[in-house]
């Protein structure tokens, strides 16, 4: 087994990303505009009999002036035939190998569920942290499959709203209403004093795509002039992500973004894209936002954790 460290190529990264339906935290533009921001990112391909068998992204930070943290968050990418033996011998030879300073602390948070791992792979790791949960839909259905499995409350939202010859729905991937719902986010934030990547992620996200139009889509609502809701969405690969969205009280009170969303469906799946993420579900916190995306039909997962 083979780890390699540094300039890797990165057509064969992507191929191997997009075969797998990697996350976007280990997608090629991710790391790049983590580097365009000032952050560390190491990444490392791992080889076995001239195969590729995994991918690992890691994004670094000194803590303390002495702690080398790095943490791959929701990898490695693993090729499906791999076995549970193999992962864990990928583990231990990426914690030996990683080029970063001692005292070095690497934290995994692979990207499935508790039950989906074999305590085989994660044998002599321990779980430092609870994990991340998501909703996945399956774009690869029809639609007339993907509007039967929304949540009843939720798909007669979506038919009222789309009932309503006022509200026009848009989907595109326009660098102007980008840097506005942007700057929407930025409100919001403040209003809600909420934190996340900051805003300069996205531009610089976009920017590492050789065709700005295949790194992200805009959906936004319009009643007359005024726009009432917007959504924003990274494409990685075969995968696309849910990043942020907003909507005034016209928004909300018109369900703008079941039609929202309804309308980004079909528009991802236009480009040939076959699943969605649609980002973290809190019921306890976020039951709003939550309750949203499940209502979706889409599957629930609650990641295994983070592990050291």
């Amino acid at each position: 087994m083979e780890v390699k460290w540094g300039s890797l190529p990165q057509a064969q990264w992507e191929e191997f990303h997009s075969a797998q339906h990697g996350a976007l935290q280990q997608s090629w533009r991710y790391g790049e505009a983590l580097l365009a921001l000032g952050v560390r990112v190491h990444r490392a391909m791992v080889w076995q009999d001239d195969r590729l068998v995994a991918l690992a992204q890691f994004v670094c930070k000194r803590w303390l002036g002495y702690l080398s943290v790095a943490s791959c968050s929701r990898g490695p990418v693993w090729h499906p035939d791999v076995t549970a033996q193999q992962r864990s011998a990928v583990y231990k030879r990426l914690r030996q190998s990683l080029p970063v300073p001692w005292l070095k602390v690497p934290l995994f948070s692979p990207d499935r569920s508790q039950a989906q791992l074999d305590p085989i792979e994660i044998q002599g790791m321990s779980r430092v942290m609870t994990g991340y949960a998501t909703v996945l839909l399956d774009l690869t259905q029809t639609l007339p499959a993907l509007k039967a499995g929304l949540d009843g409350k939720w798909r007669n939202r979506l038919n009222k709203a789309l009932s309503n010859d006022h509200i026009r729905c848009h989907v595109q991937p326009s660098l102007k209403r980008c840097d506005w719902l942007l700057g929407k986010e930025l409100d919001q934030r403040e209003a809600k004093k909420f934190h996340g990547l900051p805003t300069q992620f996205v531009q610089a996200y976009i920017a590492a795509a050789a065709d700005h139009r295949q790194a992200f889509a805009v959906a936004y609502a319009e009643v007359g002039k005024n726009t009432i809701a917007g959504m924003l969405f990274l494409i990685h690969g075969r995968v696309a992500s849910y990043h942020m969205g907003w909507a005034d009280e016209q928004g909300r009170q018109l369900s703008a973004h079941n039609a929202l969303l309804w309308a980004s469906v079909i528009h991802l799946k236009g480009l040939g894209l076959e699943v969605l993420d649609l980002g973290g579900v809190n019921t306890h916190d976020l039951p709003g936002i939550s309750r949203f995306k499940l209502g979706t039909g889409g599957q629930a997962i609650t990641l295994a954790g983070t592990y050291f």
